[in-house]
């Protein structure tokens, strides 16, 4: 499967924005599908994952509340709105697919098989 991640940008300190993750070349609805983000000099930490069909939802701490994960199978798109920003979620945002038919949504980078290209979010304070 093929994504492409888009929505990122420039925005204010308290602001939004709504990323996109759109996938081609398979049944995107067969994978689970994870947000991810990495500023400069960090690792690639995980931000928010919906599962495959039914769409359960899980985010990192930090983002719970603010960030909210959302599939749209019909148009092979998964979505991640993000409200309040703050400057510390200022990183590159990276989609991923795990075509793996597990019972929860991984964390972790290396489990999912399939990545988009990035999008640049940038929180000015």
């Amino acid at each position: 499967v093929q994504l492409q991640a888009s929505g990122g940008g420039l925005v204010q300190a308290g602001g939004s924005l709504r990323l996109s993750c759109a996938a081609s070349g398979r049944t995107f609805s067969n994978y689970a599908v994870g947000w991810f983000r990495q500023a400069p000099g960090e690792e690639r930490e995980f931000v928010a994952g919906i599962s495959r069909s039914v769409g359960v939802t899980y985010y990192a701490d930090s983002v719970k509340g603010r960030f909210t994960i959302s599939r749209d199978n019909a148009k092979n798109t998964v979505y991640l709105q993000m409200n309040t920003l703050q400057p510390e979620d200022t990183a590159v945002y990276y989609c991923a697919a795990d075509g793996a038919r597990r019972i929860y949504i991984p964390t972790t980078p290396a489990y999912f098989d399939y990545w988009g290209q990035g999008t640049l979010v940038t929180v000015s304070s």
